[in-house]
């Protein structure tokens, strides 16, 4: 699976956002563990277009999407267009937190933070963007052994691990109410296909595929015995006063 347009004014032409449109049993295993902390008036950057969104705002009262890439930011302002609950804008997230001065009760981001360079820097302006004890929920891609070339294609500036990502949020100022691995079979797929591969694209029949019937053995093996390790991790955190 693969990530969001944050840059600045780039323009990003989200072919492999429409791939992973149709992939909901990839989207509910992410939302199982977000939903519990949902609610409120929450900010998702890097929205893309809009397919996480979609499934955030039966939790919210309201929703603001973060979106600089032009042609993708023009999608989600079209999707949601009549939806009064949802607040699209350009801003880069460098413009954002700079010049907001609202505060959420929830910030989501979803395959996201990698894109950043100081990623540091950002969790601590976002903190501020936070509400005394909000939450900040991320989904990103794990394990540095895997970057490969999608991986640079794409803008990634890492892959983390658990120990590098904890001690980044907790430097920040965030507590972490939790902390995993997700997604373990697909190590090995990926490492071949993309790290020693150098495959750049997502094959949609692979992805479907993967959807229906690789996330639920997935999930069903994890459950059973949790891994210190995979491709993905996910992290609910949240804000210290």
């Amino acid at each position: 699976m693969t990530e969001h347009s944050i840059q600045p004014n780039q323009e990003y032409d989200g072919r492999d956002l429409e791939v992973l449109a149709d992939v909901p049993n990839y989207y509910n295993w992410i939302m199982e563990t977000f939903r519990p902390y949902l609610g409120g008036n929450a900010l998702e950057i890097g929205a893309g277009i809009g397919t996480f969104s979609k499934n955030l705002l039966p939790h919210v009262s309201r929703l603001d999407l973060l979106e600089p890439s032009q042609n993708l930011n023009a999608q989600l302002q079209d999707t949601f267009k009549n939806n009064p609950n949802v607040t699209v804008s350009d801003q880069s997230l460098e413009n954002f937190l700079d010049r907001s001065s609202q505060l959420y009760d929830v910030i989501v981001m979803v395959n996201v933070l990698e894109h950043i360079e100081d990623d540091g820097a950002a969790l601590q302006g976002l903190k501020q963007r936070l509400r005394p004890d909000g939450y900040l929920l991320l989904y990103v891609p794990a394990l540095p052994f895997l970057y490969s070339r999608f991986d640079q294609i794409y803008g990634h500036f890492r892959r983390y691990t658990r120990h590098n990502l904890r001690q980044t949020l907790e430097t920040a100022g965030f507590r972490i109410e939790g902390l995993h691995y997700m997604d373990v079979l697909s190590i090995l797929p990926w490492y071949v296909l993309n790290t020693l591969g150098g495959q750049a694209k997502l094959n949609p029949s692979a992805v479907s595929l993967y959807d229906n019937i690789g996330v639920p053995a997935t999930k069903f093996i994890e459950k059973l015995f949790p891994f210190p390790f995979g491709k993905n991790l996910i992290a609910v955190t949240q804000s210290q006063p």
